[in-house]
């Protein structure tokens, strides 16, 4: 009986030791945010891969409002999807910009910059994909913050 309690004791004592050096690892604990910055970009993103998978976006913003955004994203041969600025109205612009979509979806686009890129992702915006499965296919565009393009 007295063995089994020191057992249990000693396993006890080794999870919670295993438990607590995990909070003494580098880099653990809650990732900081991105920094607040204004966005401006002129920016214009165009390629298509060897499988088909493209897309082709314009976005301009000044001081984190949309100017002008056009975006049609290629999923090779399972269809596309296709975002214009007058299908959406701004919502947010700090700290990052997002737009909600006038056709009373949940579909939201969202941009936001980080050191080297400034990326345009969408959610919830199947009603925007033919076929609207084919948004699951689809990733964020991201451009240079720098020239404007595609980023690499």
């Amino acid at each position: 009986m007295r063995t089994s309690r020191i057992v249990r004791f000693a396993g006890l004592s080794l999870a919670m030791l295993l438990l607590a050096s995990c909070s003494l690892l580098p880099g653990g604990g809650r990732p900081k945010p991105i920094p607040d910055r204004p966005i401006d970009i002129d920016g214009h993103c165009a390629q298509t891969e060897d499988d088909g998978y493209g897309e082709r976006a314009r976005l301009l913003v000044r001081r984190n409002k949309v100017q002008a955004l056009s975006w049609e994203i290629t999923a090779g041969r399972h269809g596309s999807c296709r975002f214009e600025q007058s299908g959406f109205r701004q919502t947010k612009s700090r700290p990052h910009v997002e737009l909600a979509a006038r056709d009373g979806s949940d579909c939201r686009l969202m941009i936001w910059q980080d050191p080297r890129r400034i990326t345009m992702a969408h959610a919830g915006c199947e009603r925007h994909c033919s076929p609207p499965a084919v948004i699951h296919r689809t990733w964020p565009v991201m451009f240079d913050a720098r020239t404007g393009r595609c980023a690499r």
